[in-house]
C-alpha cells in the first residue's frame, strides 16, 4: 500500500482545506481528526476519489506515512498543542517533523522546538495566512524552527503556497525556533492596523461627508486601483454593496463591537518588550477593545451629544485626501511592523529576510497589497535599513502624502469624529522626524524625583550626570537604563 507523503491532524476548515490543497498539488495525504466521524465524512464527501488516506488513531496516521514522516497540527492554540505533542512522542522515531500550523504565540514555538529536538525528532512552527480560501487555494506561509526540517517540508509548502507574478513562492524559511510564527504574528498585528485604518476612513466618509454605502462602493473600487490595491480595499468595496432582502445595505445591520484572538495584543505586548513605539498597531488593538464597550459608548454618547457639522468643502477632493492619509498611514504601520521585527531578531538571533518576508506577503495572506513589492525593493536595495521611512522612495512619497493627512486628522479633530489610528499614524511620524523632542524636561523630572540621572547636550554620549535640584538633596544618584 502507497503510504502518504504529509499527515494533516485537525479536520476544521482550515485543515480540511489544506489538505485538499496539497492532494491537488499531487501529494498523498493521511488525515486524523480526534471526532473521528469527520474523517468518515471527509473521505465520503470533498475526499472522495482523492488520494486520501484516512487515520482512525494516532497510531494509525503515523503508521500510514513516509519516512522521515511529516505531520502537519491545525489545532487550537495552546494547550492543545502541547497535548498533541505529547500524544504524538511514543510513536515518532528520528527524524520525523511535527509542524504546527495554528496561530501558536511564538514563545510556546520556541520552547517546543527546543522539547521535540531534545527527543531527536525536528519541529516546524508556520504561520500561515489568507483564511479559508488561502488554505484550498494558496496561502502565504512563513514556517520556522528546526533548520534541518525545511528541505522535507519545502516542497510540499512552496507547492501549495500562493505565487507572485513572476512565480516566485509566498513562502520560504523564516528562522530558527519561534521566528516563523514571531512573523505571522506580525502580521496579523499589520492586519490589524490596516482593518482599523479602512474603517476610520469609512467612518469619515459616511458621518463626516455623509456619503452612502453605495457611493463610498464606488470609491473603495477605484481605490483598489490605485497604490491602495489590496486584498482589504477589494473585500470592503464588496461589504458595502451588498445588501439584504429588503434592500438595505448589510453592514448597516451589523452591531459596531468588533471581536479579537489576541494576536494583535501579543504583538503590542512585544512592542512593549522590544522598547519599539508600535502606536498605530496598539491603538487598533484599543480601538477594538473599546468598540466592545457598546452599552457604555451609548449612555456616555447620550451625555456628550455632539453634532457633526455638515461638509462644506469639495467632497470629491476631501475623499482624495483620505485616500493619501490612509496610504501615508498604511506604511507607518508596516514601518512600525518591520522596526518590530528588526529589534526581535537581535534579540533572539534570527537572521530575518526582510524583504523576502515581503514577498511572502504580497500572495495568499489577508495583507496582500501591491505596495509590498515597494518594500521588497527597499530592503534588498538596503538589508541593514532602519525603518521604511529612510528609504528614498517611501521619503518621497510621504512628502506628497503628509499635508493631504493633516487636513484629514485636523478635520476629524474639529467634527469629533474617532480617528486613533489615522491620528497616532501622524503623531509617530511627527515624532519620528523631529530631531528634538522634549524628552530632556521628561529626563530632568526623573532626576529631579529619582536621582535617575541624565546625559547633556554639552558631553560624551552614555556620560551621567545628576543635579541637587532642590538644594538639599545630596549627591547619590540612581542606576539608570534606557528603555
Amino acid at each position: 500500500m502507497k503510504k502518504a507523503d504529509i499527515g494533516m491532524i485537525g479536520l476544521a476548515v482550515m485543515g480540511e482545506n489544506l489538505a485538499m490543497n496539497m492532494e491537488s498539488k499531487g501529494f498523498t495525504v493521511a488525515v486524523y481528526n480526534r471526532t473521528v466521524e469527520k474523517v468518515d465524512a471527509f473521505l465520503a464527501g470533498r475526499a472522495a476519489g482523492k488520494n486520501f488516506i484516512g487515520a482512525h488513531s494516532l497510531e494509525e496516521l503515523i503508521a500510514s506515512l513516509e519516512k522521515p514522516r511529516r505531520i502537519f497540527m491545525m489545532v487550537k492554540a495552546g494547550k492543545a498543542v502541547d497535548d498533541l505533542i505529547e500524544s504524538l512522542l511514543p510513536y515518532l522515531e528520528e527524524g520525523d517533523i511535527l509542524i504546527d500550523g495554528g496561530n501558536s504565540h511564538f514563545p510556546d514555538t520556541a520552547r517546543r522546538t527546543a522539547y521535540v529536538e531534545s527527543k531527536g525528532f525536528l519541529y516546524i512552527g508556520t504561520g500561515v495566512s489568507g483564511g479559508e480560501e488561502g488554505a484550498l487555494k494558496g496561502p502565504s506561509m512563513m514556517p520556522g524552527g528546526s533548520p534541518a526540517a525545511w528541505p522535507y517540508v519545502k516542497p510540499i509548502f512552496q507547492s501549495i503556497c500562493a505565487k507572485v507574478e513572476d512565480g516566485a513562492p509566498c513562502c520560504d524559511w523564516v528562522g530558527e525556533n519561534g521566528a516563523g510564527h514571531f512573523v505571522k504574528m506580525v502580521h496579523n498585528g499589520i492586519e490589524y492596523g490596516d482593518m482599523q485604518l479602512i474603517c476610520e476612513a469609512y467612518q469619515l466618509m459616511r458621518d463626516g461627508l455623509g456619503m452612502t454605502c453605495e457611493e463610498m462602493h464606488e470609491v473603495f473600487s477605484a481605490w483598489n486601483k490605485t497604490e491602495l490595491d489590496s486584498y482589504l480595499i477589494e473585500i470592503t468595496a464588496d461589504i458595502l454593496s451588498h445588501k439584504e432582502e429588503d434592500g438595505s445595505f448589510t453592514v448597516d445591520r451589523i452591531l459596531d463591537r468588533a471581536g479579537q484572538k489576541g494576536t494583535g495584543k501579543w504583538t503590542s505586548i512585544s512592542a512593549l518588550d522590544e522598547g519599539i513605539p508600535l502606536t498605530l498597531i496598539s491603538e487598533a488593538v484599543f480601538a477594538r477593545c473599546l468598540s466592545a464597550q457598546k452599552d457604555e459608548r451609548v449612555k456616555s454618547a447620550a451625555l456628550y451629544s455632539r453634532t457633526i457639522p455638515a461638509f462644506e468643502g469639495d467632497r470629491q477632493a476631501f475623499v482624495e485626501c483620505i485616500r493619501k492619509a490612509l496610504y501615508a498611514s498604511k506604511i507607518i504601520s508596516y514601518a512600525q511592523g518591520y522596526a518590530l521585527m528588526r529589534a526581535a531578531a537581535k534579540t533572539y538571533g534570527w537572521n530575518l529576510n526582510y524583504g523576502g518576508i515581503a514577498l511572502m506577503w504580497r500572495g495568499g495572506c489577508i495583507i496582500r497589497s501591491v505596495f509590498l513589492g515597494k518594500i521588497k525593493e527597499a530592503f534588498v536595495k538596503n538589508p541593514e535599513l532602519d525603518n521604511l521611512l529612510c528609504d528614498d522612495y517611501f521619503s518621497s512619497v510621504m512628502q506628497t502624502l503628509v499635508p493631504a493627512w493633516r487636513e484629514v486628522v485636523a478635520y476629524a479633530v474639529k467634527a469629533g469624529i474617532p480617528m486613533p489610528a489615522f491620528s497616532s499614524a501622524l503623531s509617530y511620524f511627527d515624532g519620528y522626524t523631529c530631531a528634538s523632542l522634549p524628552a530632556n524636561l521628561l529626563q530632568a523630572q526623573r532626576d529631579y524625583f529619582g536621582a535617575h540621572t541624565y546625559e547633556r547636550v554639552d558631553a560624551p554620549s552614555g556620560q551621567m550626570f545628576h543635579t541637587n535640584w532642590t538644594g538639599h538633596g545630596g549627591s547619590t544618584a540612581s542606576s539608570s537604563y534606557n528603555a
